[in-house]
C-alpha cells in the first residue's frame, strides 16, 4: 500500500536519509504528506479514541519491556528486548499522532502543551485515568519468564489485530498496521522460542515458566470483549472486534504452550477491559510517572 511507507519514512526523509531525526526534539509530523481524512461515515472522535488505545498499548508495553535494559540474561537479549521496545515505541508515536489528527486533544481534559507535537502531548501530559491499556501491558514484569510470557500473549493478540487492520478502512490505521504485522511476527516469534527454552528446559526454569502463566494467564479475559467504540468500529470496516481472533489465538496460545511442556489452563470467562476504560492497577501510576518525569518537569526544553 503507498501509504505504508509513506507514513514511516516522512521520518527520515526530512533530513536527507542520514538519520539525523534521530538526534534533538526538532520532529517533523510523523504523518507529514499523508491524506489523514478520515472516512467517510467515520466519527473522528471513534477513531481517535481506538488509536489512542492501540497506542497506549505499545507505549506502555514499551515502558516495561525498557526495564529489562542492563538487566537481561545476556549481550543478545539485551538487543533483542531493546529492539522489540523500539518497534513499539514506533507504533505508538504513530498511532498517537493519528489519534491527534482526529481531534483527541480537543477532547482531553487539556494541558497547556503549546507547540508540543499531539503524539508527545498524549504520551507525556495526560493522567493515568486517560490511558486506554490493558491492564497486560502494565502489571509489573516481574521475572524474565513472566516477561516473556506477556511479551508472546501480547505481540500474538496485537499481530492477530494488525493483520486484520490492514484492510482497514482508514488508509493511516491500515499503513501502521501493514507495517507493524512484520515487527510483531518477530516479537511473538522471539517470546514463544524462549517460552520453549524456559518450558522444556531445566526444572527450575520449567518452574519459573509455569508460574509465569499463571501470573499472566488471567489478564486474558481483557483482550476478548470489544467496547462501544470497537464495535461501532468494526461494523464500519475500521476496526475488529475483538471475539473475531479468539479462536487464532486458542490455537497459537495452546500449540506454544503444549510443546513447551507447559499447561494450557481453561479460556478465561470475557469481561470488559477495566483499562480501555481508565480503570487502572495500582502498579501502573508509577510506571507512567517514570515515562512522564522529565517532559513534566521541563514541558518547553528542547535539546
Amino acid at each position: 500500500m503507498a501509504h505504508e511507507e509513506t507514513v514511516y519514512d516522512a521520518l527520515d526523509a526530512a533530513h536527507g536519509g542520514e538519520g539525523q531525526w534521530a538526534f534533538g526534539t526538532g520532529f517533523d509530523d510523523p504523518l507529514a504528506g499523508v491524506d489523514t481524512t478520515v472516512p467517510d461515515g467515520v466519527d473522528p472522535a471513534d477513531l481517535g479514541a481506538y488509536c489512542l488505545m492501540l497506542g497506549d498499548d505499545a507505549l506502555v508495553l514499551c515502558q516495561r519491556l525498557t526495564e529489562w535494559a542492563t538487566r537481561s540474561p545476556e549481550l543478545e537479549e539485551e538487543v533483542a528486548v531493546a529492539n522489540c521496545a523500539l518497534d513499539l515505541l514506533g507504533q505508538a508515536r504513530l498511532l498517537l499522532a493519528r489519534a491527534g489528527s482526529c481531534g483527541v486533544l480537543g477532547r482531553s481534559r487539556g494541558y497547556a502543551t503549546g507547540s508540543i507535537p499531539d503524539e508527545d502531548a498524549l504520551a507525556y501530559f495526560r493522567d493515568a485515568d486517560e490511558f486506554g491499556n490493558h491492564h497486560l501491558v502494565e502489571v509489573d514484569g516481574g521475572d524474565f519468564a513472566v516477561t516473556m510470557v506477556r511479551l508472546f500473549i501480547a505481540s500474538a493478540h496485537r499481530l492477530a489485530l494488525f493483520a486484520r487492520l490492514r484492510d482497514s478502512r482508514d488508509p493511516v490505521l491500515s499503513a501502521i498496521a501493514t507495517k507493524g504485522v512484520h515487527e510483531l511476527s518477530y516479537h511473538r516469534d522471539y517470546a514463544a522460542r524462549w517460552l520453549l527454552r524456559l518450558g522444556d528446559g531445566t526444572a527450575e526454569s520449567h518452574r519459573r515458566a509455569a508460574a509465569a502463566v499463571e501470573v499472566i494467564w488471567p489478564l486474558l479475559a481483557d483482550l476478548t470483549t470489544a467496547t462501544e467504540v470497537e464495535t461501532r468500529l468494526a461494523a464500519a470496516g475500521v476496526a475488529v472486534d475483538p471475539a473475531d481472533v479468539q479462536d487464532e489465538l486458542r490455537e497459537v496460545f495452546g500449540t506454544v504452550l503444549e510443546r513447551a511442556a507447559l499447561s494450557v489452563p481453561p479460556w478465561p470467562s470475557p469481561r470488559p477491559s477495566p483499562g480501555r476504560s481508565g480503570r487502572h492497577t495500582a502498579e501502573f501510576a508509577p510506571l507512567l510517572a517514570g515515562l512522564q518525569r522529565l517532559a513534566r518537569e521541563h514541558p518547553a526544553a528542547t535539546w
